[in-house]
């Protein structure tokens, strides 16, 4: 004899379902093998049938659908889970990468307008330095 009993809620009574299977080939006819939930918690798994209800079967049915569900549902939420640390990572990636690059284009927009303040220094140096050749050849022309 299989006695279960439950409390659905505090101020209701405990409700106590009992039954037996009177011959261990009740459970032999099944089509399938019995599903099994090890990742499942103890509390959680489905409950054996009375095979001879047919109610007590279906709730059986149900029960390892839901599992089953449950179970995909967890795997899928651990792979999500999985995906959005991955993610993170890359989005960390990307935003280090984004800042090296501005923090690259600001140095290389400084040393763009430095050249360009050294290109017409260098032009301005050496228009004085053809100056001054010409004004010294000039001295040198007429001593």
């Amino acid at each position: 004899m299989i006695t279960s009993t439950r409390r659905v809620s505090a101020d209701k009574p405990e409700v106590q379902i009992a039954f037996s299977l009177n011959e261990t080939s009740e459970l032999k006819d099944a089509e399938d093998p019995l599903p099994s939930f090890p990742d499942l918690e103890q509390r959680l798994q489905p409950v054996l049938p009375c095979r001879s209800l047919n109610e007590s079967i279906e709730v059986y049915k149900d029960h390892c659908k839901m599992a089953n569900e449950f179970n995909q549902v967890k795997h899928e939420i651990a792979w999500l889970e999985d995906r959005k640390k991955e993610l993170r990572a890359e989005l960390l990636e990307d935003e280090k990468a984004s800042m090296e690059f501005a923090r690259l284009e600001e140095e290389y927009r400084i040393l763009t307008e430095e050249n360009r303040n050294l290109i017409t220094a260098h032009s301005m140096r050496a228009q004085q330095l053809e100056t001054l050749r010409v004004v010294s050849q000039k001295r040198q022309g007429s001593s």
